[in-house]
C-alpha cells in the first residue's frame, strides 16, 4: 500500500472534496448551494453536486465550464413551459409579415435576411447563453481568482501547501458555482423576455428577430387589449430592433465591447471576502449567500468604469429611443398602440427580477435611463429631416448623436436642416465625418499614414 505521506497535496485536496460531495464531510450540500446564492431544492442541489464533480474530474486548467450555465438555464426554462399552439404560431408568423410591411413605410433601413423565429424559453436560453457568458466571464474570472487568494491566505498552516497546489482546481470549482448562478439568472430571464431584442442588447446571432410565444401571451394578459394587436406591436418592435443592428453593423460589437470593457475593470472586494471567510459558519451560510447575491463583493465603480457606463447608457438609450419612434410610426393604425407602448416603456424602465439579479452578479444594469429623452430627440430629428436623414446618423459611430445632443438636440437639428436645404455651414468634426460617409470615403488608409517619427 502506498505511503499516505507521499500523496500529492492537490490529490489530498481533491480527495477531501470528493468526501464532501459524497456527503461524508459533515456539511449539508444544500448549505453550500444557499451560500452560493443557488436554490436549495433537491434538483438544484443535485445539479450543483454534478457540476462540482465534473469540475473535479476535468480540473487542471482552471477554465470555466459554461455548459453548466446552459444546462442550469435550460432546466429552469423548461419548468412550466407551454408549447405554442398551431393557431398561435400561425398568428405570430402573420404578425411578422405585416410588421415588415409596416416598417417599410417608415424607414429605409433594409429588410432582414433571416426569417423571424418563434422560440421556446429553452431555445432562447440556449441561443443567448454565448453572449451572457461573454459578458460575465471577466467577473467570473475575478471572483475565482479572489476566492483562491482568500482561501490561500486564510487556510491553516498545515493546509497551505494543499491550497497552493490546488489553485487551478479551486478556480474550476469557483467558476462552476458562478456558471450555475449565471444559469439561474438566464433561466429566469427566459420566463420574462418576450423577444430577442427585449433586453436591449442583441443576444441572438446574425441579427435574428425572434418572439417567445408563451411570454408574449403572458405580456398581454391584463391589458384588456386583443392578442393580435399586442403580438403585432411586439413583432414590429422586434423587427425594427433587428433591422437596426443589421444596418449599423458596427453597433453590436460596440455595445458588447463596452460591456466587457466595463466588466474587465471589476475587482472583487477581497477584504469583504476575507471577513466573510473568517466568520463563515457552514450551518448558517446566510451572510455569505447574501453577499453573493446582493453585489456587495463588487466595490464601487472606478472613474474609468463610470465613463464606460455613461457611454453605454447613452448608446442603449439611442437604440431604444430610435426603436420607440419607428415602432410608434409603424403602428399608428393600431387602435391600442399607445397603451402597449406605455407598457413596454414602463417594463424597460424598471426591468424584472432576473435583470436585477444580473446587475448584482455582474455589477451592471442594462437599463436605458434616458430612454424618453432619446425618443423625443429622434422624433424631433424625424420631424425636421425625415426618415432618411434620421437613419443616416447610424452610418458610423462618429456621426451618432451624443449625450449632449439628447440633452439639447437643437444644434444637431439645425445642422441637419441646413444640410437638407443645401446650405454649407462652417464644418466641424461632425460635419466632416458625415460628409466623408455620404461620399463613401473611408478616410486615409494605413499606407497613406505619415511615417512614425
Amino acid at each position: 500500500m502506498p505511503d499516505e505521506s507521499d500523496k500529492n497535496p492537490e490529490d489530498e485536496f481533491r480527495d477531501m472534496l470528493r468526501q464532501f460531495l459524497a456527503g461524508n464531510a459533515g456539511i449539508d450540500p444544500s448549505q453550500l448551494a444557499g451560500a452560493a446564492g443557488l436554490p436549495g431544492d433537491p434538483a438544484s442541489v443535485n445539479a450543483m453536486i454534478s457540476q462540482l464533480r465534473n469540475a473535479l474530474q476535468g480540473a487542471g486548467d482552471g477554465k470555466i465550464n459554461w455548459q453548466a450555465a446552459t444546462d442550469q438555464a435550460v432546466s429552469l426554462a423548461t419548468n412550466d413551459a407551454v408549447p405554442a399552439s398551431t393557431a398561435q404560431r400561425a398568428a405570430l408568423d402573420q404578425a411578422f409579415s405585416v410588421a415588415a410591411l409596416w416598417l417599410d413605410d417608415v424607414t429605409g433601413i433594409s429588410e432582414l435576411t433571416n426569417v423571424p423565429r418563434l422560440l421556446t424559453r429553452a431555445e432562447w436560453a440556449r441561443a443567448t447563453m454565448p453572449v451572457w457568458s461573454q459578458l460575465a466571464e471577466p467577473v467570473a474570472t475575478s471572483i475565482s481568482d479572489a476566492l483562491t487568494g482568500v482561501l490561500r491566505d486564510q487556510a491553516p498552516e498545515e493546509f497551505q501547501g494543499m491550497v497552493e497546489n490546488a489553485g487551478a482546481l479551486l478556480k474550476s470549482i469557483g467558476g462552476a458555482l458562478f456558471a450555475m448562478q449565471l444559469g439561474q439568472v438566464v433561466g429566469q430571464l427566459s420566463t420574462e423576455a418576450v423577444s430577442g431584442g427585449d433586453i436591449g442588447i442583441p443576444l441572438l446571432d446574425d441579427n435574428q428577430a425572434a418572439i417567445l410565444p408563451q411570454n408574449a401571451t403572458a405580456f398581454g394578459e391584463g391589458l384588456d387589449i386583443p392578442d393580435d394587436q399586442v403580438h403585432l406591436y411586439l413583432a414590429v418592435r422586434e423587427i425594427a430592433h433587428a433591422r437596426l443592428f443589421r444596418h449599423a453593423r458596427w453597433l453590436r460589437l460596440h455595445l458588447i465591447s463596452s460591456i466587457t470593457e466595463f466588466a474587465r475593470g471589476i475587482r472583487i472586494d477581497t477584504d469583504r471576502l476575507e471577513s466573510l471567510a473568517e466568520g463563515f459558519d457552514p450551518s448558517n451560510p446566510e451572510e455569505l449567500r447574501q453577499a453573493m447575491v446582493d453585489g456587495s463583493l463588487i466595490p464601487p465603480k472606478t472613474d474609468a468604469q463610470l465613463g464606460t457606463l455613461a457611454r453605454l447608457e447613452t448608446t442603449l438609450a439611442l437604440v431604444e429611443g430610435w426603436v420607440d419612434v419607428v415602432t410608434a410610426r409603424a403602428t399608428s393604425r393600431l387602435p391600442k398602440a399607445d397603451a402597449i407602448a406605455e407598457m413596454v416603456r414602463r417594463r424597460r424602465a424598471t426591468g424584472g427580477p432576473a435583470e436585477s439579479a444580473f446587475s448584482t452578479l455582474v455589477g451592471l444594469e442594462l437599463r436605458p435611463r434616458r430612454l424618453r429623452e432619446a425618443a423625443a430627440m429622434w422624433q424631433q430629428i424625424t420631424d425636421a429631416v425625415g426618415d432618411e436623414g434620421r437613419d443616416a446618423l447610424w452610418a458610423h459611430p462618429d456621426v451618432l448623436p451624443t449625450g449632449d445632443d439628447i440633452d439639447d438636440p437643437a444644434a444637431l437639428i439645425a445642422r441637419l436642416e441646413a444640410r437638407a436645404r443645401g446650405e454649407v455651414p462652417e464644418p466641424d468634426d461632425f460635419d466632416t465625418a458625415l460628409e466623408d460617409l455620404l461620399r463613401g470615403e473611408e478616410g486615409p488608409s494605413k499606407d497613406d499614414a505619415p511615417p512614425a517619427v
